[in-house]
């Protein structure tokens, strides 16, 4: 619908993801978007595996920070971007399934910095697991 304020914001988010080459590379895709909230799902291959068949902590904590500066993203005015000032992840159990599913949830906007956290799950058609946590703060970077 034409009056949705969210149809701007969900296009917003969908433009920039699919400018990222890295996450192209990966193979990572958008989950659901809604407001201080995004999720990326990354389905195993080789090319995002470690030497013992886990997904790598690379590419686990990419998506992760990701989801968290897309999260924050949804918080903010339509000229505004967002970069990571940092980030940390705890890697809480071996990433193993048929994919990982990043959420980032925005805790706190601010006008200047805001705060995100981090869960990576893997999936399985029978269970999802959580596998890593963490926090990430974010700083608005105003348009022209």
């Amino acid at each position: 619908m034409a009056d949705d304020p969210e149809g701007p914001m969900l296009q917003r988010i969908s433009d920039s993801f699919f400018r990222q080459g890295f996450m192209r590379h990966l193979g990572a895709r958008l989950g659901r978007i809604a407001e201080g909230e995004v999720r990326i799902h990354l389905p195993k291959s080789a090319a995002v595996t470690q030497q013992h068949g886990y997904f790598h902590a690379g590419a686990t904590s990419a998506i992760a920070d990701s989801a968290g500066g897309y999260a924050a993203l949804t918080m903010f005015g339509e000229a505004d971007e967002v970069l990571t000032v940092e980030y940390k992840i705890n890697l809480v159990a071996p990433a193993v399934g048929d994919e990982l599913e990043a959420v980032g949830t925005c805790i706190k906007s601010g006008k200047t910095l805001s705060i995100c956290r981090l869960d990576v799950y893997s999936v399985t058609s029978q269970q999802r697991k959580l596998v890593a946590a963490g926090q990430q703060t974010l700083i608005r970077v105003s348009g022209s």
